[in-house]
């Protein structure tokens, strides 16, 4: 049996255990188009999925989840389970799919991503969602996607916008330091890291969030596996030390003895921790919880 078919098996397992009536309490609006075909970049339509409270009233905060897959594999649909926990702890939740490679660069990634960071910004509120209150999250690629247009402003001026994210949550992100990781590595032309960041050691540090850190950008909280892979380690150690030296300072938990696909796999658990830790962190951003 493949890993990939093994995952999905594993995640269907958990799906099935603890969503008995996790759909009851939940609106679905699925496959909306927040991009259309652009046959000049060779890039597919893309579409999101949205997860929203049934109880109206004040209008929620905003969850957009970007998942992980190496920048070239991956699809919204199996992260549902997410948006169906996250919507019943009153959280409007966003899901998307976005281009892969070797079909778009990290820089076509980030530039779709960002994109449907300005559909939410638009249309949420149509879903019970804050167009002020809107976080962004992201495992592995997705958490680089997530962190790189946090921290990048021109992603959104060049959609003439400023940028919407409240703050950000990295689900052990790779990528985080990709120009030091491209630079040892050395990879062949072909591999698939080469056909995301390409062989210019100038896109490496573009594409690394690690290079663009400022006072002004979104606070972050970040998670890793104590166990997860020994760049994912490095970068975010980085990352957080880089934060503390601007007085940016994160909320930041290494996870004992989590490798990395249980990384986002310990979400299928509705009552994980973690949902409390990412409902205080919006919180406390939102000035309901004293700093």
């Amino acid at each position: 049996m493949s890993k990939n078919l093994s995952y999905v098996l594993l995640c269907t397992f958990w799906l099935i255990t603890f969503s008995s009536c996790a759909f009851k309490i939940v609106n679905r609006t699925k496959d909306i188009t927040y991009l259309k075909a652009d046959s000049a970049r060779n890039i597919a339509e893309q579409k999101l999925n949205v997860f929203a409270p049934r109880k109206k009233g004040k209008l929620k905060d905003v969850f957009i989840f970007v998942y992980g897959g190496t920048w070239n594999s991956g699809y919204k649909s199996l992260y549902n389970f997410l948006g169906n926990r996250m919507a019943r702890k009153n959280v409007v939740t966003v899901i998307l799919d976005y281009p892969k490679s070797p079909g778009a660069t990290y820089d076509i990634m980030a530039d779709d991503v960002a994109k449907s960071v300005k559909w939410v910004k638009d249309n949420i509120e149509k879903y019970g969602g804050d167009p002020n209150k809107i976080y962004i999250s992201g495992h592995s690629a997705g958490g680089h996607l997530s962190a790189l247009i946090s921290v990048r402003n021109d992603y959104f001026d060049k959609l003439g916008i400023s940028n919407p994210i409240k703050g950000t949550i990295l689900i052990d992100a790779a990528g985080i330091d990709m120009y030091s990781y491209m630079k040892e590595s050395k990879f062949p032309e072909g591999n698939t890291f080469v056909q995301t960041f390409t062989n210019n050691p100038v896109a490496w540090k573009d594409a690394s969030p690690l290079y663009h850190l400022s006072k002004t950008m979104p606070p972050m909280l970040i998670y890793v596996g104590e166990k997860t892979y020994p760049s994912i380690l490095i970068g975010n150690d980085l990352l957080v030390a880089s934060l503390r030296k601007l007085n940016r300072d994160p909320i930041f938990y290494n996870l004992k003895g989590k490798k990395h696909k249980p990384m986002i796999t310990q979400f299928l658990n509705p009552y994980s921790h973690r949902y409390k830790e990412i409902k205080d962190f919006m919180r406390k951003n939102n000035g309901e919880i004293q700093k």
